[in-house]
């Protein structure tokens, strides 16, 4: 996993963060016509091809990111 270079770039409404052997994880803050609503959608994409999407509520973002960190501290991840 040494050769997983972990990179950000984006602005206020898209994310992406480099996992390597061409795969990107992108977060992005989109809305939904049906709906009417904004969600945030996280999805595991390469070569412009979205796999594994995963749509979260916006205000659930801060409490994800808190967990994630919490669980990385805990488990002793990098």
């Amino acid at each position: 996993m040494a050769d997983n270079v972990v990179t950000e770039s984006g602005g206020d409404e898209y994310t992406e963060i480099k996992m390597g052997a061409g795969w990107y994880l992108t977060i992005t803050l989109t809305s939904s016509e049906k709906y009417d609503n904004e969600y945030i959608e996280i999805a595991k994409e390469r070569g412009g091809n979205k796999r594994s999407r995963f749509n979260l509520n916006p205000k659930y973002a801060r409490e994800l990111g808190a967990a994630l960190v919490k669980f990385a501290d805990d488990n002793k991840l990098p």
